[in-house]
Order: structure tokens, then C-alpha cells, then sequence
């Protein structure tokens, strides 16, 4: 379960870092990382409590962090 934790942090990260240096947001590096963080960790405790999961943790982690960086638009607030 620990792993699994690390795991989701890790991917997470890697999909924000990617996001942002391909240009598929416009929040930084380190905002596009904590709201991929944000989302994975929200969707893993959620998988966890009830259940809901797309299939193996790596999906659910890189499925997460995208629909995070698309429900938080920090890029608009500017």
C-alpha cells in the first residue's frame, strides 16, 4: 500500500513535469506538479474509501492527474 502511495506521487509528478514542458498548460512547472500531486492523492484515498478505480493504480494516477489539470484552470486566473 506504501508503494502504491509512492507510486501514484511519483506519476503524478511526471505527468505535471510533461503537461507543462509539451505546453498542454500554461501554470508553471511546480503548479502544474502540485495539482497533478493534488488530484492523484485525492483519487487514491477515494479508491481506497469506496472503491472506484479505472483498473491498475498507474492508470488511476495518470487518469487523476490529467482531470485535475483540467478542472483547476490556474491558468485563467491571470
Amino acid at each position: 500500500m506504501f508503494l502504491t502511495l509512492f507510486g501514484t506521487v511519483v506519476i503524478a509528478g511526471l505527468v505535471g513535469y510533461i503537461a507543462e514542458k509539451s505546453g498542454f498548460t500554461h501554470n508553471g512547472i511546480v503548479p502544474s506538479i502540485i495539482i497533478c500531486v493534488g488530484g492523484a492523492f485525492l483519487f487514491y484515498f477515494v479508491t481506497i474509501m469506496f472503491g472506484i478505480s479505472f483498473g491498475r493504480p498507474g492508470v488511476n494516477a495518470i487518469v487523476a492527474s490529467i482531470g485535475a489539470l483540467i478542472i483547476v484552470p490556474t491558468h485563467w486566473r491571470r
